[in-house]
């Protein structure tokens, strides 16, 4: 599933004509564009869907979002490692082959 996903910049920068951020979504910080916000500024919060920062976000509403998606592994769901969710569901298909012997 892919999700809005409030965050807050750290950082700005211009990357070969293109406004770039590095944002943190609740300790998972990642690489967004901010094209769609030429305004937003350092420490500001934004709405981000697959890597566009789309929409300002007070940050009350941007904290009480991370912490709902947190709680419902959400955010662990969205830039978790895919590599370690593979492992997991390989890890649920060995258990089921156990428990079918």
């Amino acid at each position: 599933m892919c999700l809005a996903v409030p965050g807050r910049v750290l950082d700005i920068e211009d990357r070969d004509g293109t406004r770039m951020a590095t944002v943190d979504f609740g300790g998972v910080v990642k690489e967004v564009c901010l094209e769609y916000l030429p305004d937003l500024q350092v420490g500001e919060y934004a709405i981000v869907h697959v890597g566009f920062a789309l929409q300002r976000l007070d940050e009350e509403s941007a904290r009480q979002t991370l912490e709902l998606f947190a709680e419902l592994g959400m955010l662990q769901e969205e830039f978790g490692d895919p590599w370690e969710a593979a492992a997991a569901v390989g890890a649920g298909e060995d258990a089921v082959r156990e428990v079918r012997k």
